[in-house]
């Protein structure tokens, strides 16, 4: 029998047919061992598995998509056990033109709008889509899915090529891990295709109040305001600035929930008034750019939502807006030499795809 969870559903009300209390709350305390079941989502399905009495001796619960609770039941006794999946994984390469935009042709040709989002933000840094992007343009990718076969589910992964061919010149990013475990992205001399730091670190916002000196709208005293608001409603995403580590993350004063991330010996950002941190972030964690780690809120000393953003170099805040971004790294001595033969392997893996070869 599959339960489907609806909303305000819990796994309490949902099993309570089934079993007496105590088994119930033997279940219910076991499980929670795993896997908290706060987190059970809406539209989730729970598998009960019946014997010729109707008696409940098995319960799965898939809580992740590799991952999944087993709960065995035979002669009063509760067994429960974390299973993990086995998962298939594959590559896909897909190319076509574009007439129109790179989005409406990219969703005609069977591109998942995930990684539609994802090329164009890639490409926001070398190109203009207003007017770059000319009809006839050409545009490949390789990208990565996994296959949960016995769920019949299927996950997106990385984008490993995308191509765009503008007057027959290619403007190819290859996904490479460097030397520091980042898995980044490289055009074809090595060099990194990303700044070093986002100015704007979170999509669609209104730049609500600048750098400098200004009366603060709680205190009323004039104060140096360090960094730049971007006015954006609670909930949405905020991006990593660069690649780095997570230098400190919690509710810090008035800056209400904040997320200052270490780049280099230079560099850092802060990141403040947050709704909530994106899960698994913890101090010393490594992060890439544009990776969401969390939600505008308007936490701490704030007059409304807003994400309060900051730069900081060699331990002075400096204007985000007014930032010289440096291009990013490139790749030399025997990482470049593996860099090249990773290069060659994804050119031949993308037309071997394209071409209906592997």
């Amino acid at each position: 029998e599959t339960i489907i969870v609806k909303r305000n559903d819990t796994f309490s009300i949902i099993i309570d047919p089934y079993f007496d209390n105590n088994i119930k709350n033997e279940i219910i305390n076991k499980i929670n061992k795993n896997f908290d079941l706060k987190y059970l989502k809406v539209k989730q399905k729970i598998l009960f598995y019946k014997n010729n009495l109707d008696e409940v001796k098995k319960i799965i619960m898939p809580i992740d998509f590799d991952k999944e609770i087993i709960v065995n039941l035979e002669n009063n006794n509760v067994n429960v056990i974390e299973k993990t999946l086995p998962i298939l994984k594959d590559v896909k390469a897909l190319d076509f033109e574009i007439f129109s935009s790179l989005y409406a042709d990219g969703v005609k040709a069977g591109m998942p709008s995930q990684l539609l989002s994802e090329t164009i933000r890639l490409y926001s840094f070398d190109i203009d889509f207003q007017r770059d992007i000319k009809v006839n343009t050409k545009f490949e990718i390789l990208y990565e899915y996994f296959i949960n076969e016995k769920n019949d589910k299927i996950k997106l992964g990385n984008i490993n090529y995308i191509n765009l061919k503008i007057d027959n010149k290619d403007l190819e990013y290859f996904l490479f891990k460097t030397d520091e475990g980042f898995y980044d992205y490289f055009n074809r001399e090595g060099k990194n295709i990303k700044k070093s730091l986002l100015k704007t670190p979170v999509d669609g916002a209104r730049l609500s109040s600048n750098f400098g000196m200004r009366k603060h709208p709680i205190s009323g005293f004039n104060k140096l305001h360090k960094g730049v608001d971007f006015a954006a409603p609670i909930g949405t995403p905020v991006y990593a600035g660069g690649n780095g580590i997570i230098e400190y993350i919690g509710t810090n004063g008035g800056y209400g929930k904040y997320i200052r991330i270490r780049h280099n010996n230079e560099y850092k950002t802060a990141y403040a008034h947050l709704s909530s941190f994106k899960k698994n972030l913890y101090k010393g964690k490594r992060v890439n750019q544009s990776e969401i780690i969390g939600f505008v809120g308007s936490t701490g000393n704030s007059t409304g939502p807003h994400l309060h953003y900051e730069i900081i170099f060699k331990n002075k805040h400096i204007n985000p807006m007014k930032l010289k971004l440096p291009s990013g790294k490139i790749l030399k001595g025997e990482i470049r030499k593996l860099f090249e033969t990773e290069k060659i392997k994804l050119n031949v893996l993308k037309s071997e795809k394209i071409l209906g070869l592997s």
